[in-house]
């Protein structure tokens, strides 16, 4: 087959693995710091094992890692198919596959040594942010080059989410991660006080929005509909939703700064705009569950078709309680409890986790010529183990987040406070055990399905190049 008459899958292939490898790293940190809050001794005094290096460690590996490279799979897949060609500049995209996987490594070198910003989702140093972005436009090159060439006119949705999240997320690392360096291992940011907090929010609820939202709706409106064999429900309503959803979604990032030094009209706008936000994020769940109109048997005996449906009914929760938990009388509550972990694990295993699992079994097959996964018994299993994970994390989170909010808040009659801080990290013990035991169980699934994959992979069958011809 001449390469030119087919698509380059090796890159896909190549970072749909990775995908699996990096879940399982990351999620091995996640389940090891929820025990180091219940046995601090866990770090074994040492400096690189301490909760505070390792917690960064965690959130980097599974957005990034496992997340990142989910969504340069999917997407460099789902363009080639939907535009009919080849993916533009091969040596590029080979370039972001290898450049990606060395940021990823030297995150996990630099942060247990400390090397940080300090900066939520923003920790890596000024060298580490410059590949960062080189990585990113070389990215952006290949995929708006695989759509400058397209041999259809039209673009399908799909592109649409994938082609804002690249381009949001180049402009939120740039000016969010601008500064001085001192040292290799050493910057500081350009800004100061209560900018430097409005800059790293309004990059750091926009990782969220653009990283793990829109992108992973880009993975959606594509793997939902080819796996139900449905078209998508209403695609009207995924083009209304796409503007909206970016149009608000921008400036939704000051509700973190509730009860802060940032300007109250700020913090009130970024609320407004969060509860607005409700109506795209929900447009978009409730296209995903209806493109399964008429197919909803489905749901009976393929678990794959379980895997995006539970992932879209968690974005629609974590998409409802964002919006109330920015309302300024709700986050009075909320703020700095273990309620907000419970919200973003909700969207972060529900919705991101999930959606990534069933796309990649979703995708597997095909990428690798053959009949299906080794096993679908697998894949029902861990479709269980997923969803109990998620319920037994996000359920004690909440629980634990709303005790220790009104714990916080009770005064006595002369206005002293009722209760200690020891004391509301006694009341929440219980739920720390809850929290290990679901990680636990949501890590036992992506064990499982790393074996799936592995069987998959390794069954003995040629994978001969794809023809230029829709998925």
């Amino acid at each position: 087959m001449d390469t030119a008459a087919s698509y380059n899958d090796k890159v896909v292939r190549q970072f749909t693995i990775m995908t699996v490898i990096w879940g399982v790293v990351g999620m091995l940190v996640g389940v090891l710091i929820a025990a180091q809050l219940i046995w601090p001794a866990l770090n074994f005094d040492l400096p690189f094992l301490t909760f505070s290096r390792l917690r960064p460690l965690h959130t980097n590996a599974v957005i990034f890692a496992f997340g990142g490279s989910a969504l340069l799979a999917t997407s460099y897949y789902v363009v080639q198919r939907t535009c009919h060609t080849r993916l533009a500049f091969d040596k590029l995209a080979a370039f972001t596959f290898w450049g990606w996987q060395l940021v990823i490594v030297l995150a996990a070198i630099s942060l247990p040594l400390g090397i940080t910003q300090g900066k939520e989702y923003a920790e890596l140093e000024w060298p580490i942010d410059l590949l960062i972005a080189v990585v990113w436009v070389a990215y952006a090159i290949v995929f708006f080059g695989t759509i400058a060439k397209r041999r259809i006119k039209h673009i399908y949705v799909a592109n649409w989410f994938y082609g804002a999240f690249i381009i949001t997320v180049a402009v939120l690392h740039i000016f969010n991660n601008l500064s001085i360096p001192v040292t290799l291992t050493k910057s500081y940011t350009i800004y100061t006080g209560v900018v430097d907090g409005m800059m790293q929010w309004w990059y750091g609820h926009n990782a969220v929005g653009f990283f793990l939202t829109a992108g992973f709706l880009g993975m959606m409106y594509y793997f939902v509909p080819k796996q139900a064999e449905r078209p998508v429900y209403s695609y009207r309503l995924s083009v209304v939703h796409f503007w909206s959803l970016i149009a608000i979604y921008m400036w939704a990032g000051p509700h973190h700064l509730h009860y802060t030094s940032l300007p109250d009209w700020a913090q009130t706008l970024g609320m407004v705009f969060s509860i607005v936000l409700l109506a795209p994020s929900w447009g978009g769940m409730i296209n995903g569950i209806m493109t399964l109109s008429g197919a909803w048997h489905k749901l009976r005996s393929d678990p794959i078709i379980k895997f995006m449906i539970v992932a879209l009914s968690f974005y629609g929760m974590s998409t409802f309680e964002g919006p109330m938990m920015s309302i300024k009388t709700v986050n009075a509550l909320s703020h700095y409890t273990n309620w907000t972990i419970g919200h973003v694990h909700s969207g972060a295993l529900g919705w991101v986790g999930m959606m990534t699992m069933g796309s990649i079994y979703c995708l597997l097959p095909r990428l690798y010529n053959r009949d299906g996964m080794y096993s679908t018994k697998l894949i029902e299993v861990h479709f269980w183990t997923a969803t109990i994970g998620v319920v037994l994390y996000a359920v004690s989170m909440w629980i634990a987040g709303v005790t220790e909010g009104l714990m916080w808040r009770a005064v006595n009659d002369d206005g002293t406070l009722t209760y200690s801080f020891v004391e509301s990290l006694k009341a929440v013990e219980p739920y720390h055990y809850l929290r290990l035991l679901g990680g636990l169980v949501y890590f036992t699934g992506m064990l499982i399905m790393a074996y799936n994959v592995f069987k998959t992979v390794a069954a003995q069958k040629p994978v001969p190049a794809a023809v230029l011809e829709p998925a």
